[in-house]
């Protein structure tokens, strides 16, 4: 390594001449920062840096770690590798000079360098040459550099291949200093001079490999050359890419021929009146309003700032973008003509900002740039972010940055935030606020919202490749508006037709059978070559990628045919694809679980039989059961009140005879299951201060963030049974604040949103009026002719009513659909109920493989002990649980009757209960008490 002996020495950062430099280097960058012509920023910090954190550097293997680090001791690399360069070699160039040019990297070319180490440490050799620095710059990636040997063909790995083939793998052992060889140190030479020729005030990638292509004669040229890489094409390529995609990075800032006078804007920024030249924005339809007001007051002398406030989706974002599509037609008054409207993200300003004032200093270049070009307008949407932005501890946040120049007239911004941030943020500063006239934006109406539709249309079926038919976009609208009650017009009728269109895409952008099957074989073709490249074994891959091309191109066929298709279908008339007014329907009931699509003949035939459905489990109470079949029948044909509940009923009477039984039957058979009703067990808001856990706790209250356990059950499921169970145990606040449900259907929570309960269904139960019907009850429905028991059903409601008067307000009453009085059961419909009770027991048995059977002399000694007018069917599950489950359960427990047997349960002339194992043919009794109906 003779040749060494002139090289420059890149030092790794752990080394001891760092902790030299470092003291010494504290005083000398304040004045390298200022002969610099900006002064860059993490030169101010790099001095406080300890020895450790460039220790830290040392051990660094991965790129991924100096991806990590670049940013932040990148500048303290320059100054240590410059110093060393003014100590290193026998070559002296000046410290000043040295300094200077490695202060003039950025931060791609100094990511190259570092890269270029982790190279050779790879390879294990102790020097940096000309192919180290190829590999970096080909494994940096983003640069101009990497961009232009990539579209040459010149990959990393097989640039890696060749560069071992040239010079091999050292010793293995990397001493702790790289140093740089002579020809590596005069490609950094000769990219400084091929700066200046282009007139950079920085040293970039491209210049890099500039100064690479120049110096010719080293490994990396070699490396080139046997790639099939043209170094002057080569040249030719990076100096069309400067021109185009100037990096504009560094310490002058591109302050050369055709350098970017607005780098950091361009950064940070989005150039709309640019996009709206080239037509990538989305039509603004209608807003005429609002964009002329916010051009009145971009005219103003001072304060001239708009701040467009409203609901989320809306279309505040939109105002922007048609101001901006006016001013690239030419279409606004001659105060803001030619100007660019530009919206800044403020989470890319803020990010990467970790110590103090290098948020305030990216915060100010912004300021200058827009001062100096004195042609922006800015948008900030989400203003209110502004407040606290980029403030560290001690530093100030952007918003009090940008007052003076938002009052002075110097800065052009329009702001948009919803009504809440600006209350909660903006309102609370009024400097701030001053600064800003507020315009609102209010939600489009229905027929606004069409005719937005309607303008997006076009984009909408480019996108998704097929057509939308007009009333798919009115019931986008319609249904959006009516259903989806947390979101705004024409954001969720948007997102309606979007996801509409990509659902009937689906449907019909499936490739033919044979198709698929080539690309399943193109996927494992394709892993098959990763896999072979990764284990060098070329000659494979080179076969499987002839496979994969060969794959493709028959792929390509059946794609073709499938657009030669498409134009003749287009030809003849067929449009294809097309989006219907029930695909929107399908995607409302997706979202929101109501059924929105026409009703089908399966469908009318189970409403048309309802009631008999709901008598296969609640026995009787036919006025109950019709009533309910009615409202839901109504309001599934589109009949009801769109602006009220589905229905809302008091279901009074005894207790057991069916009331909370019906309401669960109901939400089983047509709502899906019985945990699609909301069941709230009014006992449980006896006092005052329980009311709000209906809507959720005020603020500050304990729970107010988990919201209430009514309106968020509505919200979550908004097409529901709501039971609430013994109503008259409530307190009458309650009743207070259920008026608005049962008239306009929409209640507000505790956080000032509106739940919508109009596909609610309303049962309230009640036992107020039993002692009536008991009094009254004596063989109603059982021992009298129909019309008898029309007139005693009819008296008793009214008594029924009249009791309810005595417990809750008119105004209540008189907002339900019906007040619905169940009868007391009868004998005769205590043993249908049994029966059905019976089934769930044997269905229980069952999964024990126990085969159940009773005889009718059980079955009447159940109803004889089960039946009690006074407590309905409830005492029939106790006297089921006396005779029945416990008999069985002593059976079993004794081994009497095992798993695969069958019992036959019987009584007995003593009235014991007997049981017998069918499979044996051995039988036991029970001696049971008679137990009094009622309660045993």
């Amino acid at each position: 390594m003779a040749s060494m002996a002139h090289s420059l020495t890149l030092p790794s950062v752990g080394s001891s001449l760092v902790g030299q430099l470092n003291d010494s280097a504290k005083s000398k960058r304040r004045t390298i920062a200022q002969a610099a012509s900006t002064g860059r920023k993490n030169l101010k910090k790099s001095a406080s840096l300890s020895v450790s954190g460039f220790q830290s550097f040392s051990g660094m293997r991965k790129a991924s770690a100096v991806d990590a680090l670049t940013v932040k001791q990148g500048k303290d690399l320059k100054s240590v590798v410059a110093k060393s360069m003014a100590v290193a070699g026998h070559s002296r160039p000046s410290r000043g000079v040295t300094f200077a040019m490695f202060e003039r990297f950025t931060e791609k070319a100094i990511k190259v360098i570092m890269l270029a180490q982790e190279e050779a440490r790879r390879l294990g050799h102790n020097f940096v040459g000309t192919e180290q620095i190829l590999l970096g710059l080909i494994g940096e990636g983003t640069g101009i550099a990497a961009k232009v040997l990539k579209s040459m063909g010149v990959n990393l790995k097989e640039a890696r291949v060749e560069v071992e083939k040239i010079i091999g793998r050292g010793s293995g052992f990397v001493a702790v200093e790289i140093p740089f060889t002579p020809r590596a140190k005069r490609v950094l030479e000769l990219s400084l001079e091929e700066a200046r020729q282009l007139g950079h005030n920085y040293i970039g990638t491209e210049h890099l490999l500039l100064g690479l292509l120049r110096e010719g004669e080293g490994v990396a040229a070699r490396v080139l050359e046997n790639l099939g890489a043209d170094p002057s094409n080569i040249r030719t390529q990076v100096i069309r890419m400067v021109g185009e995609n100037n990096e504009a990075v560094g310490v002058g800032g591109g302050s050369g021929s055709g350098s970017n006078k607005m780098p950091t804007l361009e950064e940070y920024g989005t150039n709309l009146t640019k996009l709206a030249e080239e037509g990538k924005l989305d039509p603004v339809v209608g807003r005429v309003a609002q964009i002329e007001r916010v051009t009145q007051i971009l005219g103003r002398r001072t304060k001239n700032n708009p701040c467009l406030i409203g609901e989320p989706g809306v279309g505040k974002t939109a105002v922007a973008e048609g101001l901006a599509q006016r001013i690239a037609s030419g279409d606004v008054p001659e105060t803001i003509e030619g100007k660019k409207v530009i919206t800044l993200d403020m989470g890319l300003l803020v990010a990467g900002t970790k110590y103090r004032g290098e948020f305030e200093e990216r915060l100010k270049k912004l300021m200058e740039e827009i001062k100096q070009a004195d042609d922006i307008i800015l948008v900030i949407d989400e203003v209110h972010t502004l407040i606290g932005a980029g403030a560290a501890e001690g530093a100030i946040d952007a918003a009090n940055i940008l007052k003076p120049a938002l009052a002075r007239g110097e800065l052009q911004c329009i702001g948009a935030t919803t009504l809440d941030e600006y209350r909660k943020h903006i309102e609370k500063d009024p400097a701030l606020e001053r600064r800003f006239q507020p315009v609102l934006v209010p939600e489009p109406t229905v027929e606004e919202t069409i005719e937005i539709l309607k303008g997006l249309r076009e984009r909408y079926e480019i996108h998704h490749k097929l057509r939308y038919t007009d009333e798919a976009l009115i019931a986008a609208a319609q249904l959006s508006y009516q259903y989806i009650s947390d979101r705004f017009l024409p954001d969720k009728a948007i997102d309606l037709i979007d996801e509409a269109g990509s659902k009937v895409r689906l449907k019909h952008a499936q490739l033919p059978e044979e198709a698929r099957e080539l690309d399943k074989q193109l996927r494992a073709v394709t892993k098959e070559k990763n896999e072979a490249v990764r284990g060098q074994d070329f000659e494979k891959a080179g076969e499987l990628r002839d496979k994969e091309m060969e794959l493709k191109a028959q792929i390509s066929v059946f794609i073709e045919k499938g657009k030669e298709q498409m134009k003749a279908e287009s030809e003849t008339g067929d449009v294809g694809p097309t989006v219907e007014e029930s695909d929107i329907q399908q995607i409302v009931a997706a979202w929101t679980g109501i059924p929105m699509e026409k009703v089908s003949s399966d469908e009318s035939d189970r409403l048309l039989k309802m009631e008999d459905t709901l008598h296969n489990r609640v026995i009787g109470q036919d006025e109950a059961v019709k009533a309910i079949s009615r409202a839901i029948r109504r309001a599934r044909v589109g009949l009801k009140n769109p602006n009220r509940p589905i229905a809302s009923f008091i279901f009074s009477g005894p207790t057991g005879v069916g009331k909370s039984e019906l309401a669960k039957a109901l939400a089983s058979y047509y709502f899906g299951s019985e945990e699609a009703m909301v069941r709230l067990d009014m006992s449980e808001f006896m006092e005052r201060h329980t009311v709000s856990k209906l809507i959720g706790s005020p603020p500050g209250y304990v729970g107010y963030s988990e919201g209430g356990q009514l309106t968020e059950a509505v919200r979550r499921r908004p097409y529901t049974v709501v039971l609430f169970d013994e109503i008259e145990k409530a307190h009458p606040d309650v009743f207070n604040m259920m008026l608005q449900i049962l008239e306009d259907g929409r209640l507000t929570d505790s956080k000032g949103r509106t739940v919508d309960f109009k596909n609610t269904l309303l049962i309230m139960t009640s036992n107020v009026g039993s002692s009536v019907i008991e009094k009254g009850g004596g063989g109603i429905g059982f021992q009298l002719d129909y019309g008898e028991k029309d007139s005693s059903y009819n008296r008793i409601k009214s008594l029924v009513n009249e009791e309810l008067k005595q417990y809750f307000r008119p105004e209540f009453l008189n907002r339900l659909d019906e007040i619905i009085v169940f009868r007391q059961l009868t004998k005769l419909e205590v043993k249908e109920i049994a029966d059905i009770m019976l089934k769930e027991v044997f269905e229980r048995l069952k999964k024990k493989e126990i085969d159940l059977q009773v005889t009718e002399r059980f079955r009447d000694r159940v109803v004889d002990e089960g039946y009690s007018p006074s407590y309905g069917a409830r005492p029939l599950r106790r006297a089921i649980m006396r005779l029945l489950e416990d008999s069985m359960a002593e059976r079993m427990l004794s081994g009497e009757i095992k798993e695969g047997d069958s019992a036959i349960i019987d009584v007995d002339s003593d009235g014991g209960v007997t049981v017998l194992n069918g499979t044996t043919g051995t039988s036991t009794n029970t001696a049971i008490d008679q137990a009094p109906a009622g309660i045993a």
